[in-house]
């Protein structure tokens, strides 16, 4: 291909630096090159050199919180629909790229980006004809994608480099680390963005229903299937299937589940009839899989077909300079909620709550910002004892659980103990234990008699 014919591409940065770097970089690559440094100008710009495809920064110095990007590619798309944009951001948050993703953004690139992958989006982009009219995902707002540590800004571009592929995925890492909303950002950004994501949680399923649910039934296949029902994978059919809680699934399922991740195919029950499957597996757990490879209680065959990419999310111990970031986010979604004022927040409470523990991660640092916020309701500023209030107000609730020096205990027995104050503090009520800790009450039932913890049967 000559170079007049060659793909033009126009870069929209304010940034003359990473223009002229970009610009040099793509000339070695064949592609020709105009540039657009001032917003105001993009659109009379466009007018005059008709580009194949165009980079897009979302952020220019006269804002930082990408609405300038968001406001430009509305425009762009309104008045050069056929025109494939690429959003480039150094903000730190996926959930600016998936807004712009919905807006009919064909993909994303975190700055500082590498050349290669950059090379790659563009001729993926270029290559594939990817429908505009993506279904909005509800979790775009939800704060476990927000962050500029280290360590998420690592996540975010492994997401981004494995999320056009079909690659299995196995997220893993604590309770309220943000691992279902990731998986979700997986699927919105793949291929597979305008098919279904269906969720299944599988500490939830007994061995005698998994068949069931997972690969459906016609009516009479058993005695209480009064009518057909649809499988999950029959619904995920060319999507994405989320497989939460993989860890807690029992050793006779594991093997019906291995068989389809193998074959591909199924059979519903009641049906001698062989259905074929295409899904993309994303699989979650907060157990360590190889742990338990090794012990016997996960099958190896499976560990090594669900996790092709691994992606550990870490806990809010190891992303603080977050958490700055992230109570905001809690306090601007609340005051919106409840209608009310926005609170200042001094530097010192700032650090003050970076320095808390919260073992909840970020699920519990929302019930924190949320409960100071409605207690102090018309204060016009929070600081650090208003927020001690509330760690005080849960300690007296129920009974404070302590971790034990290191080596005194193990995982199981700090479970087990948990659960144990769980069943105290709620009467031994099945449900209300559950969901205390986060788990269906199949998932509960099973710890119970794994540990031999004796218990009231209450609803």
């Amino acid at each position: 291909m000559s170079v007049q014919n060659s793909p033009l591409i126009l870069i929209i940065d304010d940034d003359r630096a990473i223009v002229s770097g970009i610009r040099l970089f793509l000339k070695k690559k064949g592609f020709r090159t105009e540039a657009c440094n001032r917003p105001a100008d993009v659109m009379d710009t466009l007018n005059e050199v008709k580009p194949d495809l165009i980079l897009l920064d979302m952020n220019f110095s006269i804002e930082t919180s990408g609405k300038e990007g968001l406001k430009l590619l509305r425009q762009i798309r309104s008045e050069c629909p056929d025109i494939p944009v690429i959003l480039m951001t150094g903000w730190a948050t996926v959930q600016l790229a998936v807004e712009g993703m919905k807006q009919g953004a064909r993909d994303f690139i975190a700055k500082p980006w590498d050349n290669d992958h950059l090379y790659n989006s563009i001729r993926f982009v270029m290559d594939q004809s990817i429908p505009d009219n993506i279904s909005p995902d509800e979790n775009e707002n939800d704060p476990s994608v927000i962050g500029q540590s280290k360590v998420f800004q690592d996540i975010l571009q492994l997401v981004h480099h494995i999320a056009s592929t079909d690659a299995s995925v196995l997220i893993t890492g604590e309770s309220g680390t943000g691992k279902e909303v990731i998986a979700e950002m997986i699927h919105a950004l793949s291929k597979r963005r305008d098919r279904d994501f269906i969720k299944v949680n599988l500490g939830g399923i007994s061995t005698s229903l998994f068949e069931s649910e997972m690969f459906g039934h016609k009516k009479g296949a058993f005695t209480d299937a009064h009518s057909d029902r649809t499988g999950r994978f029959a619904r995920a059919h060319l999507g994405t299937i989320f497989l939460d809680e993989i860890g807690d699934l029992a050793m006779a399922s594991q093997v019906k589940l291995l068989r389809v991740l193998q074959e591909k195919t199924y059979e519903v029950l009641g049906s001698s009839e062989m259905k074929k499957t295409d899904v993309r597996i994303i699989s979650a757990t907060n157990k360590e899989l190889e742990e338990m490879v090794y012990q016997g209680t996960f099958r190896e065959d499976l560990f090594y077909r669900i996790n092709l990419i691994t992606i550990r999310m870490p806990s809010l111990s190891e992303r603080t300079e977050d958490i700055p970031l992230l109570v905001d986010h809690f306090i601007d979604q609340i005051c919106n909620i409840y209608q009310t004022g926005r609170p200042e927040i001094s530097n010192a409470t700032y650090d003050w709550l970076s320095q808390q523990h919260y073992p909840g991660n970020i699920r519990q640092l929302k019930n924190v910002v949320e409960r100071a916020l409605l207690i102090n309701m018309n204060k016009k500023e929070l600081t650090s004892s208003d927020f001690q209030q509330v760690a005080d107000m849960n300690k007296k609730s129920g009974t404070p659980f302590i971790l034990p020096a290191v080596g005194q205990m193990s995982l199981e027995d700090i479970e087990k103990q948990m659960i144990h104050k769980a069943l105290e503090f709620h009467q031994h009520s099945i449900s209300k234990t559950a969901r205390a800790l986060s788990l269906t009450r199949s998932a509960l039932y099973r710890r119970l008699a794994k540990y031999h913890i004796p218990y009231e049967s209450k609803i």
